[in-house]
């Protein structure tokens, strides 16, 4: 079965890349980012422990993980970050592994994209890496129009990653995505049908 790790930075198009992937080759994604926020949706037995450490005003009125007030504090704080990926990174591995085993004989092909890919030690799930970049100054832009954040809290987000060059050094395919859709799209169509 091939299984395609899609990673890269913080805001470099991995989620435009794995929709492309999706919707132009049918071919199922499994995504280690909505699986971590199943992972703390109210009724997760992890929810509780995260406001035990952290203080009830992580948790919103509506009894949900309020995710920018708990992002300033671990972003800032990396134990804190680290504490918090410990719990969850096994329940996603858990169910990635559980979604590769409940596509096996139906796909030939599986796009697992996992942002912190490297970070969590999960390159052993993947039989081929892809890594989407993009220029710094692009990343930090996207960043901070996308999630609405200061320059210093984008940075934060951006740092507590692996640096980009270092993904891309253990990449079997890196896609550039500092130029137009279709050009990103016809990296993507090429590495496909040459990998």
């Amino acid at each position: 079965m091939r299984i395609i790790g899609l990673t890269g930075g913080i805001a470099t198009g991995k989620t435009t890349v794995s929709d492309y992937l999706a919707e132009r080759y049918g071919l199922p994604v499994l995504d280690a980012d909505q699986l971590a926020r199943s992972a703390v949706e109210p009724g997760s037995p992890l929810l509780p422990a995260i406001a035990q450490r952290f203080g009830a005003d992580v948790i919103g009125a509506d009894g949900s993980l309020d995710r920018p007030r708990l992002g300033e504090i671990v972003f800032q704080q990396p134990a804190e970050r680290q504490w918090l990926e410990a719990q969850i990174h096994p329940i996603v591995r858990a169910h990635l592994l559980a979604g590769i085993a409940a596509h096996q004989g139906r796909s030939n092909s599986i796009v697992l994209a996992i942002p912190l890919l490297f970070e969590a030690q999960m390159t052993d799930l993947v039989t081929e890496i892809w890594v989407v970049s993009c220029e710094p100054a692009q990343q930090l832009h996207r960043l901070m129009t996308r999630n609405h954040l200061t320059v210093d809290q984008a940075q934060a987000r951006i740092n507590s990653q692996w640096p980009l060059a270092q993904k891309m050094a253990r990449a079997d395919v890196v896609l550039h995505n500092q130029g137009t859709l279709l050009e990103l799209f016809q990296q993507v169509d090429h590495a496909w049908e040459s990998c």
